[in-house]
Protein backbone atom coordinates (compact mmCIF):
# COMPACT_ATOMS: atom_id res chain seq x y z
CA UNK A 1 0.00 0.00 0.00
CA UNK A 2 1.62 3.29 -0.77
CA UNK A 3 0.36 6.49 0.56
CA UNK A 4 -0.05 9.84 -1.25
CA UNK A 5 2.87 12.57 -1.07
CA UNK A 6 1.97 15.14 1.65
CA UNK A 7 0.67 18.34 0.41
CA UNK A 8 3.53 21.06 0.43
CA UNK A 9 2.81 23.83 3.46
CA UNK A 10 0.94 26.82 2.46
CA UNK A 11 3.03 29.56 1.27
CA UNK A 12 1.06 32.87 0.72
CA UNK A 13 2.61 34.15 -2.46
CA UNK A 14 3.95 31.54 -3.00
CA UNK A 15 7.48 33.12 -1.28
CA UNK A 16 9.61 30.24 -0.65
CA UNK A 17 8.31 27.74 -3.38
CA UNK A 18 10.64 26.30 -6.04
CA UNK A 19 8.14 26.01 -8.66
CA UNK A 20 9.93 25.32 -12.28
CA UNK A 21 14.03 24.50 -12.94
CA UNK A 22 16.31 26.98 -15.31
CA UNK A 23 19.18 27.52 -16.84
CA UNK A 24 18.55 31.27 -18.08
CA UNK A 25 19.35 33.68 -14.72
CA UNK A 26 20.15 33.09 -11.56
CA UNK A 27 19.10 35.75 -8.69
CA UNK A 28 21.18 35.71 -5.71
CA UNK A 29 19.53 38.09 -3.27
CA UNK A 30 21.37 37.94 -0.46
CA UNK A 31 24.63 38.96 -2.21
CA UNK A 32 23.01 40.86 -4.51
CA UNK A 33 23.85 38.87 -7.77
CA UNK A 34 22.34 38.43 -11.35
CA UNK A 35 23.67 36.06 -13.73
CA UNK A 36 22.36 35.29 -17.34
CA UNK A 37 23.56 31.51 -18.19
CA UNK A 38 26.69 31.98 -15.70
CA UNK A 39 27.55 35.43 -16.91
CA UNK A 40 27.37 38.31 -14.21
CA UNK A 41 25.53 41.22 -15.15
CA UNK A 42 28.46 43.25 -13.96
CA UNK A 43 30.06 41.95 -16.99
CA UNK A 44 27.65 42.19 -19.11
CA UNK A 45 26.24 45.84 -18.41
CA UNK A 46 27.59 48.29 -21.06
CA UNK A 47 29.83 45.74 -23.18
CA UNK A 48 26.99 43.46 -24.90
CA UNK A 49 24.33 44.71 -27.27
CA UNK A 50 20.65 43.17 -26.42
CA UNK A 51 21.18 41.00 -29.85
CA UNK A 52 24.02 39.18 -27.95
CA UNK A 53 21.86 39.20 -25.04
CA UNK A 54 18.81 37.49 -26.98
CA UNK A 55 21.11 35.24 -28.55
CA UNK A 56 22.36 34.30 -25.43
CA UNK A 57 19.14 33.18 -23.99
CA UNK A 58 17.44 31.42 -26.79
CA UNK A 59 20.42 29.63 -27.69
CA UNK A 60 22.93 29.04 -24.59
CA UNK A 61 25.92 31.55 -25.42
CA UNK A 62 27.17 34.59 -26.47
CA UNK A 63 26.69 34.43 -30.15
CA UNK A 64 30.30 34.50 -32.33
CA UNK A 65 30.71 37.65 -35.28
CA UNK A 66 29.02 35.10 -37.56
CA UNK A 67 26.13 34.37 -35.52
CA UNK A 68 25.49 38.06 -34.47
CA UNK A 69 25.63 39.44 -38.25
CA UNK A 70 22.60 36.27 -38.41
CA UNK A 71 20.57 37.01 -35.63
CA UNK A 72 20.72 40.89 -35.80
CA UNK A 73 19.99 40.19 -40.07
CA UNK A 74 17.20 37.74 -38.66
CA UNK A 75 15.28 40.59 -36.01
CA UNK A 76 15.48 43.34 -39.12
CA UNK A 77 14.15 41.03 -42.03
CA UNK A 78 10.60 41.15 -38.99
CA UNK A 79 10.37 44.36 -37.96
CA UNK A 80 7.49 45.30 -40.14
CA UNK A 81 4.02 44.67 -38.97
CA UNK A 82 1.36 43.28 -40.44
CA UNK A 83 -1.24 45.79 -41.66
CA UNK A 84 -4.28 44.65 -39.39
CA UNK A 85 -2.08 45.54 -36.64
CA UNK A 86 -0.83 48.50 -37.77
CA UNK A 87 -4.44 49.41 -38.09
CA UNK A 88 -5.60 48.13 -34.85
CA UNK A 89 -2.66 50.89 -33.07
CA UNK A 90 -3.56 53.82 -34.88
CA UNK A 91 -7.87 52.92 -34.19
CA UNK A 92 -7.08 53.30 -30.58
CA UNK A 93 -8.67 55.35 -28.40
CA UNK A 94 -5.79 58.23 -27.77
CA UNK A 95 -6.24 57.85 -24.02
CA UNK A 96 -6.14 54.05 -24.43
CA UNK A 97 -3.53 52.58 -21.75
CA UNK A 98 0.07 51.99 -23.79
CA UNK A 99 -0.06 48.52 -21.90
CA UNK A 100 -3.77 47.32 -23.30
CA UNK A 101 -2.63 48.36 -26.58
CA UNK A 102 0.24 46.70 -26.64
CA UNK A 103 -1.26 43.13 -25.44
CA UNK A 104 -3.88 43.30 -27.71
CA UNK A 105 -1.82 43.82 -30.81
CA UNK A 106 0.56 41.11 -29.50
CA UNK A 107 -2.39 38.65 -29.35
CA UNK A 108 -3.35 39.84 -33.27
CA UNK A 109 -0.18 39.07 -34.51
CA UNK A 110 -0.90 35.44 -33.84
CA UNK A 111 -3.62 35.92 -36.76
CA UNK A 112 -0.72 36.80 -38.95
CA UNK A 113 2.08 34.52 -37.91
CA UNK A 114 2.40 31.00 -39.71
CA UNK A 115 3.62 28.90 -36.75
CA UNK A 116 1.12 29.95 -34.50
CA UNK A 117 -0.03 26.48 -33.45
CA UNK A 118 3.33 24.92 -33.90
CA UNK A 119 4.69 24.57 -30.44
CA UNK A 120 8.04 22.63 -31.82
CA UNK A 121 11.18 24.07 -30.26
CA UNK A 122 12.14 25.26 -33.58
CA UNK A 123 9.06 27.20 -34.65
CA UNK A 124 8.87 28.75 -30.76
CA UNK A 125 12.26 30.08 -31.81
CA UNK A 126 11.38 31.52 -35.15
CA UNK A 127 8.30 33.19 -33.29
CA UNK A 128 10.47 34.89 -30.40
CA UNK A 129 12.65 36.30 -32.69
CA UNK A 130 9.80 37.80 -34.82
CA UNK A 131 8.25 39.16 -31.46
CA UNK A 132 11.41 40.13 -30.23
CA UNK A 133 11.61 42.45 -33.22
CA UNK A 134 8.05 43.65 -33.61
CA UNK A 135 7.81 44.81 -30.19
CA UNK A 136 10.13 47.85 -30.34
CA UNK A 137 7.93 48.97 -33.67
CA UNK A 138 4.58 48.12 -31.88
CA UNK A 139 5.10 50.13 -28.65
CA UNK A 140 6.88 53.10 -31.21
CA UNK A 141 3.93 52.86 -33.34
CA UNK A 142 1.96 53.09 -30.08
CA UNK A 143 3.98 56.09 -29.35
CA UNK A 144 3.61 58.13 -32.51
CA UNK A 145 -0.54 57.25 -32.19
CA UNK A 146 -0.60 59.13 -29.01
CA UNK A 147 0.72 62.38 -30.01
CA UNK A 148 -1.20 62.37 -32.93
CA UNK A 149 1.18 61.65 -35.91
CA UNK A 150 2.05 58.71 -38.01
CA UNK A 151 4.15 55.38 -36.85
CA UNK A 152 7.84 55.56 -38.65
CA UNK A 153 8.63 52.55 -40.20
CA UNK A 154 12.21 50.76 -39.11
CA UNK A 155 14.95 51.00 -40.62
CA UNK A 156 16.62 47.85 -41.51
CA UNK A 157 20.39 49.07 -41.19
CA UNK A 158 19.98 50.58 -37.77
CA UNK A 159 20.75 48.17 -34.68
CA UNK A 160 17.72 47.19 -31.98
CA UNK A 161 18.34 49.80 -29.65
CA UNK A 162 19.13 52.79 -31.97
CA UNK A 163 16.22 51.90 -34.55
CA UNK A 164 13.70 51.71 -31.48
CA UNK A 165 14.89 55.04 -30.45
CA UNK A 166 14.60 56.20 -34.71
CA UNK A 167 11.23 55.05 -34.85
CA UNK A 168 10.03 56.38 -31.32
CA UNK A 169 11.19 60.18 -31.97
CA UNK A 170 12.09 60.31 -35.71
CA UNK A 171 15.08 61.14 -35.79
CA UNK A 172 18.91 59.15 -35.59
CA UNK A 173 19.50 58.69 -31.70
CA UNK A 174 23.28 60.24 -30.49
CA UNK A 175 25.63 57.67 -29.60
CA UNK A 176 24.87 57.87 -25.81
CA UNK A 177 21.01 57.71 -26.12
CA UNK A 178 21.51 54.74 -28.43
CA UNK A 179 23.84 52.97 -25.53
CA UNK A 180 21.56 54.10 -22.87
CA UNK A 181 18.72 52.50 -24.42
CA UNK A 182 20.87 49.37 -25.52
CA UNK A 183 22.09 49.11 -21.35
CA UNK A 184 18.54 49.38 -20.06
CA UNK A 185 17.43 46.21 -23.19
CA UNK A 186 19.93 44.00 -21.88
CA UNK A 187 19.64 44.46 -17.55
CA UNK A 188 16.27 43.91 -18.10
CA UNK A 189 15.80 40.68 -20.73
CA UNK A 190 15.74 37.54 -18.21
CA UNK A 191 15.07 37.60 -13.75
CA UNK A 192 14.37 34.41 -12.94
CA UNK A 193 10.98 33.61 -12.02
CA UNK A 194 9.12 37.04 -11.96
CA UNK A 195 5.35 37.89 -12.28
CA UNK A 196 5.02 37.91 -15.46
CA UNK A 197 7.99 34.87 -16.21
CA UNK A 198 5.70 32.80 -14.00
CA UNK A 199 2.38 33.79 -15.53
CA UNK A 200 3.78 32.40 -19.11
CA UNK A 201 5.55 29.54 -18.30
CA UNK A 202 1.58 28.81 -16.80
CA UNK A 203 0.50 29.53 -19.85
CA UNK A 204 2.60 27.83 -22.19
CA UNK A 205 2.71 24.24 -19.55
CA UNK A 206 -0.73 23.72 -20.75
CA UNK A 207 0.73 23.81 -24.31
CA UNK A 208 -0.52 26.89 -25.19
CA UNK A 209 1.07 29.21 -27.91
CA UNK A 210 4.03 31.71 -27.58
CA UNK A 211 1.74 34.17 -28.66
CA UNK A 212 -0.73 33.13 -25.74
CA UNK A 213 2.00 32.95 -22.99
CA UNK A 214 3.45 36.35 -23.90
CA UNK A 215 -0.11 38.35 -23.84
CA UNK A 216 -0.68 36.67 -20.27
CA UNK A 217 2.86 37.92 -19.62
CA UNK A 218 1.89 41.19 -20.31
CA UNK A 219 -1.36 41.23 -18.43
CA UNK A 220 1.17 40.41 -15.45
CA UNK A 221 3.54 42.98 -16.46
CA UNK A 222 1.16 45.88 -16.21
CA UNK A 223 0.83 45.98 -12.69
CA UNK A 224 2.39 48.33 -10.77
CA UNK A 225 3.98 45.83 -8.28
CA UNK A 226 5.90 44.55 -11.16
CA UNK A 227 6.10 46.38 -14.30
CA UNK A 228 4.65 49.45 -13.99
CA UNK A 229 6.79 50.02 -10.81
CA UNK A 230 9.15 52.40 -12.99
CA UNK A 231 6.35 55.08 -14.62
CA UNK A 232 4.95 54.84 -11.00
CA UNK A 233 8.39 55.93 -9.68
CA UNK A 234 8.60 58.90 -12.51
CA UNK A 235 5.46 60.08 -11.30
CA UNK A 236 6.27 60.20 -7.47
CA UNK A 237 9.87 61.91 -8.69
CA UNK A 238 7.74 64.43 -11.07
CA UNK A 239 5.34 64.86 -7.85
CA UNK A 240 8.33 65.93 -5.41
CA UNK A 241 9.28 68.32 -8.26
CA UNK A 242 12.43 69.41 -5.97
CA UNK A 243 15.46 68.28 -4.21
CA UNK A 244 14.57 70.47 -1.26
CA UNK A 245 11.24 68.76 -1.63
CA UNK A 246 12.43 64.86 -0.86
CA UNK A 247 12.93 64.81 3.40
CA UNK A 248 9.11 66.33 3.27
CA UNK A 249 7.80 63.67 1.08
CA UNK A 250 9.55 60.91 2.69
CA UNK A 251 8.93 61.83 6.06
CA UNK A 252 5.08 62.16 4.77
CA UNK A 253 5.18 58.72 3.02
CA UNK A 254 6.13 57.20 6.61
CA UNK A 255 3.93 58.91 8.40
CA UNK A 256 0.91 57.82 6.17
CA UNK A 257 2.14 54.26 4.98
CA UNK A 258 1.87 55.46 1.44
CA UNK A 259 4.55 53.16 -0.51
CA UNK A 260 7.25 54.70 -2.00
CA UNK A 261 7.76 53.24 -5.34
CA UNK A 262 10.85 51.59 -6.99
CA UNK A 263 12.17 50.85 -3.43
CA UNK A 264 12.70 47.79 -2.32
CA UNK A 265 12.58 44.08 -3.88
CA UNK A 266 11.21 40.64 -3.21
CA UNK A 267 14.40 39.12 -3.92
CA UNK A 268 17.42 41.93 -3.11
CA UNK A 269 18.14 42.27 0.05
CA UNK A 270 20.95 44.38 0.28
CA UNK A 271 20.69 46.33 -3.26
CA UNK A 272 19.62 45.50 -6.98
CA UNK A 273 22.78 45.12 -9.23
CA UNK A 274 20.85 46.25 -11.81
CA UNK A 275 20.52 49.74 -9.84
CA UNK A 276 24.19 51.27 -10.24
CA UNK A 277 24.24 50.27 -13.71
CA UNK A 278 20.97 52.60 -14.47
CA UNK A 279 22.46 55.44 -12.07
CA UNK A 280 25.26 55.48 -13.93
CA UNK A 281 23.57 56.02 -17.49
CA UNK A 282 21.11 58.16 -15.83
CA UNK A 283 23.22 60.19 -14.60
CA UNK A 284 25.40 60.72 -18.26
CA UNK A 285 22.30 61.73 -19.59
CA UNK A 286 21.03 64.45 -17.29
CA UNK A 287 24.55 65.81 -17.48
CA UNK A 288 24.24 65.52 -21.49
CA UNK A 289 20.88 67.23 -21.77
CA UNK A 290 22.44 70.05 -19.47
CA UNK A 291 18.61 71.36 -18.63
CA UNK A 292 18.83 71.92 -15.40
CA UNK A 293 16.77 68.77 -14.41
CA UNK A 294 17.65 66.91 -11.58
CA UNK A 295 15.56 63.97 -11.33
CA UNK A 296 18.83 61.44 -10.31
CA UNK A 297 19.86 63.79 -7.31
CA UNK A 298 16.07 63.70 -6.45
CA UNK A 299 16.48 59.90 -6.50
CA UNK A 300 19.39 59.58 -4.53
CA UNK A 301 17.72 61.63 -1.98
CA UNK A 302 15.27 59.73 -2.14
CA UNK A 303 17.29 56.70 -1.69
CA UNK A 304 18.88 58.30 1.82
CA UNK A 305 15.65 59.48 3.11
CA UNK A 306 14.30 56.11 2.73
CA UNK A 307 17.46 54.77 4.60
CA UNK A 308 16.89 56.73 7.68
CA UNK A 309 13.91 54.83 8.37
CA UNK A 310 13.93 51.52 6.77
CA UNK A 311 16.85 49.27 5.29
CA UNK A 312 15.12 49.50 2.22
CA UNK A 313 17.17 50.10 -1.24
CA UNK A 314 16.65 50.68 -4.85
CA UNK A 315 15.07 48.19 -7.60
CA UNK A 316 15.56 48.24 -11.11
CA UNK A 317 12.86 50.62 -11.83
CA UNK A 318 14.01 53.29 -9.49
CA UNK A 319 16.88 54.61 -11.63
CA UNK A 320 15.57 53.23 -14.94
CA UNK A 321 12.49 55.74 -14.00
CA UNK A 322 14.85 58.93 -15.29
CA UNK A 323 16.81 56.99 -17.47
CA UNK A 324 13.75 56.54 -19.51
CA UNK A 325 12.47 59.93 -19.13
CA UNK A 326 15.82 61.58 -20.36
CA UNK A 327 14.94 59.22 -23.74
CA UNK A 328 12.48 61.32 -24.22
CA UNK A 329 10.30 58.33 -23.54
CA UNK A 330 6.55 59.65 -21.51
CA UNK A 331 5.88 57.67 -18.25
CA UNK A 332 2.82 56.07 -19.57
CA UNK A 333 4.81 53.78 -21.76
CA UNK A 334 7.51 52.89 -19.15
CA UNK A 335 5.98 49.73 -18.78
CA UNK A 336 5.95 48.38 -22.43
CA UNK A 337 9.63 49.46 -22.63
CA UNK A 338 10.24 47.38 -19.81
CA UNK A 339 8.17 44.80 -22.16
CA UNK A 340 10.89 44.98 -24.78
CA UNK A 341 13.16 43.91 -23.04
CA UNK A 342 12.16 41.12 -21.28
CA UNK A 343 9.85 39.41 -24.31
CA UNK A 344 13.90 38.16 -24.69
CA UNK A 345 13.25 36.52 -21.60
CA UNK A 346 9.79 35.42 -21.00
CA UNK A 347 10.22 33.47 -24.90
CA UNK A 348 13.18 31.84 -23.71
CA UNK A 349 10.97 30.61 -20.62
CA UNK A 350 8.68 29.69 -22.52
CA UNK A 351 10.98 27.38 -24.32
CA UNK A 352 12.56 25.83 -21.35
CA UNK A 353 8.42 24.94 -20.50
CA UNK A 354 7.61 23.27 -23.21
CA UNK A 355 10.97 20.76 -22.83
CA UNK A 356 9.76 20.43 -19.14
CA UNK A 357 6.80 19.99 -20.06
CA UNK A 358 4.61 19.49 -16.92
CA UNK A 359 1.41 21.51 -16.30
CA UNK A 360 1.95 24.00 -13.99
CA UNK A 361 -1.40 23.15 -11.72
CA UNK A 362 -0.60 24.38 -7.56
CA UNK A 363 -3.10 22.99 -5.48
CA UNK A 364 -4.95 25.89 -3.16
CA UNK A 365 -6.04 26.10 0.73
CA UNK A 366 -9.90 26.42 1.44
CA UNK A 367 -10.77 28.63 4.15
CA UNK A 368 -14.95 28.55 2.89
CA UNK A 369 -17.39 26.82 5.16
CA UNK A 370 -17.29 23.14 5.37
CA UNK A 371 -20.38 22.21 5.10
CA UNK A 372 -23.40 24.05 4.23
CA UNK A 373 -26.80 23.20 4.32
CA UNK A 374 -28.54 23.76 1.00
CA UNK A 375 -31.67 25.37 0.91
CA UNK A 376 -34.51 25.76 -2.22
CA UNK A 377 -35.21 29.02 -4.15
CA UNK A 378 -38.24 29.48 -1.90
CA UNK A 379 -36.47 28.51 1.24
CA UNK A 380 -33.79 31.83 0.68
CA UNK A 381 -34.49 34.66 2.90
Amino acid sequence: MTTAPAAPAFAKGLVGVVAAETALSSVDGANGILTYRGLNIHDLAARVSYEEIVHLLFYGKLPNKKELTKLAADLALNRKLPKGVLDHIKSSPRKATPMDVLRTAVSMLAYYDKDTEDISIEATRRKALRLVAQFPTIIAAIHRVRLGKDPIGPRAKLNHAANFMYMLHGELPSKLECDSMNLYLVLLADHSLNASTFTSRVASSTNADLHAAITAALGALKGNLHGGAAEATMNMLLEIGKVEKVDGFVEKAFDTKRKIMGIGHRIYKTGDPRARHLLEWAAKMEHDQGKGQRYVDMALSVERAVLRHKELYPNVDFFSAPLLYYLGIPTALDTCIFAASRIAGWSAHVIEQYNDSVLIRPGAMYIGPKAETFASLEERV
